[in-house]
């Protein structure tokens, strides 16, 4: 093979001329000399249009010809010259018949038998029974329907009656509040018990990391407590629960987070209502007579009176530093000046999100809630973050899949697991080590419990042979003889014994998580993907890109960084062939298959159904089978499989968006944000499926613990231009730093 790939190289070279193989990317005449040499590859003999078929867009994109007409000759030139060195096979010569042969010559002139139709073992439908099947298939999707849009309402009358938070000038509620302490509470959705019987205290200014499996109910905890539905919830303390983006609207993005602090913004709207009215009077002053009152009756002491005390009490509430404070957030949350005037309704769901998180750190409650804060964040947003809560005064609780983060920002971890909640002292890799130890201590004491019970059962039946009977257990023994007077010295001891020994519940590990990312049955050659040249701007917009030259192939491990709005994203359409460059050219080798995941694949999920039903209608004609067993491999199995979809939680749907992308065994993945709404556990699992895939991967991510596990290469977006990076991931950080 690779004495033909030379022979059609220097073919290749010939034909094309050296000096424009010289000017056209390597990469891309290897892929044309590889082509050729292929022994099944159709020529098109004699004018080569198998070559024109093949090749012909890939010769004029490159630059390899000047145009269609010059293409057609050179490919037929091609097809000539490696005519003459044996590449060029020939078809097989098909001979006519002299005469005209009659098939059925020597055969019976009898008609023969239609062949009888098989028996089918069931009824047959009747075209009225068809019709009462289909009627059911609607009727099932009219009730799923239903179903759903009742949820939809009850989350929204959920929302709607979360008690509003605002900035808190004063404690006319009552004193301030400290320590929440939450005792023996239940927390229920839909019917199912997510936590039971649950006791915590929540520390004044202590900061706590909300820990456990998708699904066991972290983000139900925290709406319950934002509605106050938990006992021991003061009534005054402020609870915010950052969950939902701010509302698009006129407002500029400054203004919104200002509006947060209703007093300071009322007490403002009525200073210049009474300055206008002064102004009035004073007009009215300059043409009449100086009675202290206006035509209007209204009293210049009166206003003056009030203005001053506004002025004071915008003072005390240290009102001039909330603009300069709330500027200050947004720009950590990276709003530029000319970004926080713009109107909110002008910025997409990730950026108004960033709003909502702005405002919550702008009002300070006594208690805020963040659920996956860093989502919609880049990783100079996330640093800024980090830094902000790491001088937070009061408590808060965050829900976070990034390890680092909650390294670095909490003082405690609140791990939900089998209905109940545990606090560990200490970051997210001390609980780690924490609850290592402990379930080790628990295996023991369980098996040294076990063993003390089989002795004692064993000793019982030794006693009862001896006295001739037959070989009980302990409690079998004690059940028996209870109520026996000469035994009863016997069952007494027997059951203080049991009861001195202290009842060790068994370990009961989460079953393991897995990303079983399909391999490819068949492996293209390269070039796989190559920018040439490549750039790209929006129509209408400046050039976002210009004169990108990279490629990927099956063994690329790569992770792309940068800040929001640089152009992480629009690079992977420009690979997956979503967008096209505005000039220069991206080669995607035919043969490749690409699968990618981003945010849109999770929100375009079909709520209404379950996970199986939605991967049939995407894949009609696959056995059901099949489809579990592809579902299995990225853990949604069992009855996750059939529950219906706006019941699972967000990294539950993630899974089903990961299992849907990858059916068709795909060569290459690419990857924005995997692992938003993923648990740790599940980003561990991801890692792990990453490493053993038998493909390409190119994801865009700010997550430290995935970046560092599952790739080998740091690509840099920033200024148009990407741009290899030679140090780690920390390093990385550092220079951000």
């Amino acid at each position: 093979m690779a004495a033909a790939v030379a022979a059609s190289m220097g073919v290749v070279r010939e034909v094309l001329g050296t000096s424009v193989v010289e000017e056209v990317d390597e990469p891309i005449i290897d892929y044309i000399a590889n082509v050729l040499a292929d022994d099944d590859f159709d020529f098109g003999a004699p004018d080569g249009h198998g070559i024109f078929d093949a090749l012909g867009d890939l010769l004029i994109d490159s630059g390899c010809v000047a145009d269609q007409d010059h293409c057609i000759q050179v490919c037929s030139k091609l097809c000539e010259k490696l005519g003459k060195q044996g590449f060029v096979k020939p078809k097989q010569a098909v001979r006519s018949l002299v005469t005209p042969l009659r098939m059925n010559e020597g055969m019976d002139n009898d008609v023969a038998p239609k062949k009888q139709p098989e028996v089918f073992d069931g009824p047959l439908l009747s075209s009225r029974d068809k019709a009462k099947i289909e009627r059911r298939k609607r009727k099932d999707e009219r009730q799923r329907e239903a179903q759903y849009q009742m949820h939809v309402a009850e989350m929204e009358s959920l929302r709607a009656g979360m008690p509003p938070v605002y900035v808190n000038h004063s404690n006319d509620g009552g004193p301030a509040v400290r320590d929440i302490h939450m005792e023996n509470f239940n927390v229920t959705v839909g019917g199912r018990d997510l936590i039971q019987e649950a006791t915590i205290t929540l520390a004044f200014g202590r900061h706590y990391g909300l820990v456990g499996r998708n699904g066991t109910g972290k983000t139900s905890f925290l709406r319950a407590m934002a509605m106050h539905a938990i006992d021991g919830i003061p009534k005054n303390c402020q609870i915010l629960h950052v969950e939902q983006e701010v509302v698009g609207d006129d407002t500029t993005a400054l203004q919104c987070v200002l509006n947060a602090d209703v007093e300071r913004v009322q007490l403002l709207q009525e200073e210049a209502l009474l300055v206008q009215q002064q102004k009035d009077l004073e007009i009215e002053d300059e043409f009449g007579e100086d009675s202290g009152k206006g035509k209007s009756g209204l009293d210049k002491d009166a206003i003056s009176k009030r203005l001053e005390e506004i002025y004071k009490r915008l003072e005390l509430i240290d009102a001039d530093a909330a603009e300069a404070r709330a500027a200050s957030i947004l720009a950590g949350l990276s709003f530029t000046p000319e970004m926080q005037r713009k109107r909110t309704k002008e910025f997409s769901g990730g950026w108004r999100m960033r709003i909502a998180l702005a405002r919550a750190l702008f009002i300070e409650p006594d208690l805020l809630l963040l659920d996956e804060p860093t989502n919609h964040l880049d990783l100079h947003a996330v640093l800024w973050l980090e830094t902000y809560l790491l001088k937070w005064p009061k408590t808060f609780i965050v829900v976070s899949h990034a390890r680092e983060f909650l390294n670095t920002v909490v003082t405690d971890i609140l791990h939900l697991h089998g209905r109940k909640l545990h606090a560990y002292k200490g970051d997210y890799d001390t609980f780690e080590r924490t609850r290592e130890e402990h379930l080790k201590n628990q295996q023991k004491a369980f098996e040294t419990n076990e063993k003390a019970r089989e002795h004692m059962q064993i000793e019982t039946g030794n006693r009862q042979l001896m006295q001739g009977g037959s070989s009980p257990n302990c409690l079998a023994f004690i059940d028996k003889f209870r109520y026996n007077a000469k035994r009863a010295s016997l069952v007494q001891s027997r059951i203080k014994a049991l009861e001195r020994m202290e009842h060790v519940d068994a370990v009961v590990s989460d079953p393991d998580y897995k990303f079983e990312f399909p391999t490819p049955d068949d492996r293209p050659g390269p070039p796989i993907i190559s920018f040439s040249d490549a750039s790209f701007g929006y129509p209408g917009g400046p050039i976002l890109f210009k004169n990108l030259n990279f490629g990927i192939d099956l063994d690329s491990r790569i992770a792309m960084v940068g800040a929001n709005g640089i152009g992480k994203s629009t690079i992977l359409k420009l690979i997956s062939g979503d967008l096209q460059p505005t000039s220069g050219t991206v080669f995607r080798s035919p043969k490749v298959r690409m699968a990618v995941f981003n945010q849109h694949h999770v929100d375009g999920l079909d709520l209404t159904v379950n996970p199986l039903l939605y991967m049939m209608r995407c894949y009609p004609g696959v056995p059901e089978q099949k489809l579990r067993a592809h579902l299995g491999s990225f853990g949604v199995s069992g009855s996750l499989a059939l529950q219906p979809m706006y019941t699972l939680s967000g990294g539950q749907k993630s899974r089903v968006a990961f299992a849907k992308i990858t059916f068709k065994k795909p060569h290459i993945i690419l990857l924005d944000e995997p692992s938003n709404h993923l648990d740790l556990d599940a980003v561990e699992a991801l890692i792990q499926g990453l490493l053993v895939f038998q493909g390409g991967v190119l994801m865009v991510s700010h997550d430290e613990h995935l970046i560092t596990g599952s790739v080998d290469e740091l690509w840099v977006v920033s200024e148009g231009k990407v741009t290899p990076f030679s140090g780690t991931f920390k390093d990385y950080k550092k220079m951000l730093k």
